[in-house]
C-alpha cells in the first residue's frame, strides 16, 4: 500500500496521456455533448476551418450553438439536448412561422422560434413557464414565456455561452 498514485487499478504502471490522446478525448467530449455523429462533427469542423475572416474556434462554437436542437435546449424548452432534438423532430416548433422538423437546422440572427399552438399543451411543455423563470437565459437569446416564442438577437460567442470543451484542442486534432 505504498504509493498508489503511480499505479492504476489493476496494479500496472500508469502512462502519461499523449497530446493526441488528450485532443481525441476533448473532441469526443464535445461531439457527444452536442449529440453529433463523427461525420456531422467533421463537417462542422471543416466549415469552421474554411471560413475566412473569423477565428475558427469562434466559428465552430457558433455553428454548434446555432443548431435548432441546441437553441431549444438553451431556451429551456427541453431538459436535455437529446430531448430538444426529439422535440424538433416531432414538429413541435416553428422557425419564422414554418414547421421545421430537422434538429440540425442552422439558425441565424433574427430568426424567430415559437412553440406550435397544438404543442403548447404537450406533456413536456406543461409547467414550462415556472421552470423557465428558474433557469438563466443565454444573453444572445430572447424568450417571451406568455406567447411561447423568442428569437436569436446576436451571434453566440464563447464568452456568452459556456462551450462544452476546449475547441482549440478539437481543431488541433483535425488539423494534424
Amino acid at each position: 500500500a505504498a504509493d498508489r498514485s503511480a499505479k492504476n487499478k489493476r496494479g500496472g504502471r500508469m502512462r502519461r496521456q499523449s497530446e493526441y490522446g488528450k485532443q481525441m478525448l476533448e473532441k469526443q467530449k464535445v461531439r457527444i455533448t452536442y449529440g453529433l455523429t463523427e461525420k456531422q462533427f467533421r463537417n462542422y469542423v471543416q466549415k469552421a476551418l474554411a471560413t475566412k475572416g473569423v477565428q475558427p474556434v469562434e466559428r465552430l462554437h457558433e455553428l454548434l450553438e446555432m443548431r435548432l436542437d441546441n437553441v431549444l435546449w438553451r431556451l429551456g424548452l427541453a431538459p436535455t439536448r437529446r430531448a430538444a432534438r426529439q422535440m424538433a423532430a416531432h414538429g413541435h416548433v416553428t422557425v419564422n412561422g414554418k414547421k421545421i422538423r430537422v434538429p440540425s437546422h442552422a439558425l441565424s440572427t433574427g430568426d424567430r422560434i415559437a412553440v406550435r399552438d397544438g404543442s403548447k399543451k404537450h406533456g413536456a411543455l406543461v409547467g414550462f413557464n415556472e421552470r423557465f423563470m428558474e433557469r438563466p437565459l443565454a444573453s444572445w437569446l430572447s424568450w417571451n414565456p406568455k406567447a411561447m416564442e423568442g428569437g436569436i438577437n446576436e451571434r453566440p460567442t464563447a464568452a456568452s455561452a459556456d462551450p462544452a470543451g476546449d475547441l482549440t484542442m478539437v481543431l488541433s486534432f483535425y488539423t494534424r
